[in-house]
């Protein structure tokens, strides 16, 4: 798999994982940890995926209190290549800051983001998505993978296809970016196949990324562009950055306006939301309880769901089905499959409580 001239690839490493906790914590969060149990990390296989298209041009945007952990984790990425944010910002001040500092160093750079927390089972079928949309990219469009749509997800955002790209035979205008639908709404985009998954993966020149936020958020670019000509300014200037989500800022606006394309895409992708997603994720035939962990350490009678077994105890479930029991040294989580998402609350409890150590 050669490498591909001129493309840098940004993993944007943030996020607490509150749907996970308590494996996902505000220290350790997901993409530090291994979820699929191959004894890789969510960030080094995501790290694994890009090295080959990018060869040495990796960089990685992570949280001050995370960046020695991703440096021990990526053992061949040098200490310039990640970037420390003083504070969350959301991503597009993560991944606008890496498009400034991308386009001082390297005027021909195409830069693709890929958050550092997904899981991708076909990487050959990925790297040619990733390849025709660094040439589209290349003619001045903010370019989204749209991922094919295996069910009717309300989970996630979609991408609306629109007319497809002449000089470019297998890519399409974005007609619309559509925030989380209902199941019923998300039914009948899928009836039209019109519709993809919105990952957000976004491929595009710097000057690109940064001409359009400045034109939406004009003080907001200025200020990236200035912390890249004296990275000094990074502390003085960062606070003062909004906290606003790339979708938002550029590439929804960016749609209307008729500036961004997409490549549908059919790399099987996995968004590890919560423990039920997990769940699926670990899913064996003729196991009814998947176990992340040690697996000689968990008992299942009559039951089904998922196990994380972190404490040295043994976990015993008896007659329960679809449950979910995380056990870690501190902390531990019993809920089900079907009220996973709203592990995010325990979160919320826990820093109202003053027990945000916990988190």
């Amino acid at each position: 798999m050669s490498s591909i001239d001129h493309f840098w690839a940004v993993i944007p490493a943030g996020g607490a994982g509150t749907r996970l906790w308590p494996l996902s914590r505000s220290s350790a969060p997901k993409f530090l940890h291994d979820l699929r149990g191959e004894g890789r990390t969510l960030l080094q296989e995501t790290y694994d995926r890009l090295a080959p298209l990018a060869s040495d041009r990796v960089v990685v945007i992570t949280g001050q209190a995370h960046r020695e952990a991703v440096l021990g984790q990526l053992s061949d990425v040098g200490p310039d290549a990640v970037i420390a944010e003083p504070s969350a910002r959301d991503s597009m001040a993560a991944i606008g800051l890496a498009a400034a500092l991308l386009e001082r160093s390297d005027p021909d750079a195409v830069m693709g983001s890929f958050a550092a927390d997904h899981v991708i089972a076909d990487p050959d079928l990925f790297a040619d998505s990733v390849r025709r949309a660094v040439d589209v990219a290349r003619d001045d469009w903010l370019v989204t993978l749209g991922i094919e749509p295996t069910f009717p997800s309300s989970a996630f955002g979609y991408v609306h296809v629109g007319d497809p790209l002449p000089a470019h035979p297998g890519a399409a205008v974005v007609a619309e970016f559509v925030e989380k639908p209902s199941v019923a709404t998300a039914e009948a985009y899928l009836e039209t196949g019109r519709y993809r998954w919105n990952a957000g993966m976004f491929v595009v020149r710097p000057t690109v990324l940064l001409d359009l936020l400045g034109r939406w958020h004009p003080e907001f670019a200025e200020t990236l562009r200035a912390i890249a000509a004296d990275p000094d300014r990074l502390d003085e200037l960062w606070p003062g950055l909004p906290k606003i989500a790339l979708d938002h800022a550029v590439a929804e606006p960016a749609a209307d306006a008729g500036r961004v394309a997409v490549v549908p895409s059919s790399f099987h992708w996995e968004d590890i939301g919560d423990f039920d997603a997990l769940a699926t994720l670990l899913e064996r035939d003729g196991v009814p309880v998947s176990v992340l962990g040690d697996e000689a350490s968990v008992l299942g009678v009559d039951s089904t769901g998922l196990v994380v077994p972190g404490s040295g105890r043994v976990v015993a479930v008896v007659g329960l089905d679809d449950v979910v029991v995380v056990d870690t040294p501190d902390a531990l989580l019993v809920t089900t499959r079907a009220r996973a998402q709203e592990v995010k609350q325990i979160v919320a409890a826990l820093k109202e409580s003053g027990r945000a150590g916990l988190t």
